[in-house]
């Protein structure tokens, strides 16, 4: 069992060990929040609607629990015929938190969700524009590109790493898995980049350090 331990994690170790960090172009961070008055006095009109919107959909807490994040995607799958998907799950979308709770509520606030929302649309038109089949999927041959346009590049071996995961048996990705996928993808690498304070392209974390970064995610 150690023997076998020790080659999986080798293996994963040796497949990210040959990436370039810098290739990598994880969205810029949420602003740091600040006073709620200061914030909505400082709005354009677009960022009112979509506060107003905010409110509806949070409820009296002003923030999105897992449960509440998948009901609103699910409602918004249904307007798009265009995008096959099984559906966000709640395991998903508490992974799809858990990555971007940046202050650990296990709630997205405002801010978190909004920058969650604007990826969500962005990668919403790289998934339909490379969708050349117009099959609702994106196959096998279609994802390097789609992947790339999303600002992460993949060599081979991470390519096949995160098609083992998150595609089906053909090797096709659903809407719900290319947004999983890419939420953590861009939250793991921004959360990198913080990190790696020096742009050496390498940290150093110890055991309790990697097991918050790995096992709240």
């Amino acid at each position: 069992m150690m023997n076998f331990t020790k080659h999986f994690i080798g293996g994963i170790l040796n497949v990210v060990s040959n990436i370039d960090p810098a290739i990598f172009i994880p969205s810029d961070p949420p602003p740091p929040r600040r006073p709620l008055a200061f914030e909505e006095a400082h709005e354009n009109d677009e960022e009112k609607a979509f506060r107003r919107a905010f409110k509806k959909l949070a409820g009296d807490d002003m923030e999105v629990n897992p449960k509440e994040l998948m009901h609103i995607l699910n409602q918004v799958l249904t307007k798009h015929g265009n995008l096959k998907t099984d559906g966000f799950s709640i395991e998903s979308c508490r992974s799809m938190v858990a990555v971007m709770d940046s202050d650990s509520t296990g709630k997205l606030g405002f801010h978190e969700f909004k920058y969650m929302w604007n990826n969500i649309k962005r990668w919403q038109g790289i998934y339909v524009s490379h969708d050349k089949d117009k099959s609702g999927v994106i196959c096998s041959k279609e994802l390097t590109q789609a992947f790339k346009a999303a600002g992460f590049p993949l060599n081979d071996q991470l390519y096949k790493m995160i098609i083992r995961r998150y595609s089906d048996e053909h090797g096709d990705m659903d809407f719900d898995n290319f947004v999983g996928c890419l939420v953590r993808l861009d939250a793991m690498c921004r959360a990198f980049k913080t990190l790696d304070k020096g742009n050496s392209g390498s940290i150093n974390l110890d055991i309790k350090e990697w097991l918050q970064l790995t096992m709240y995610s």
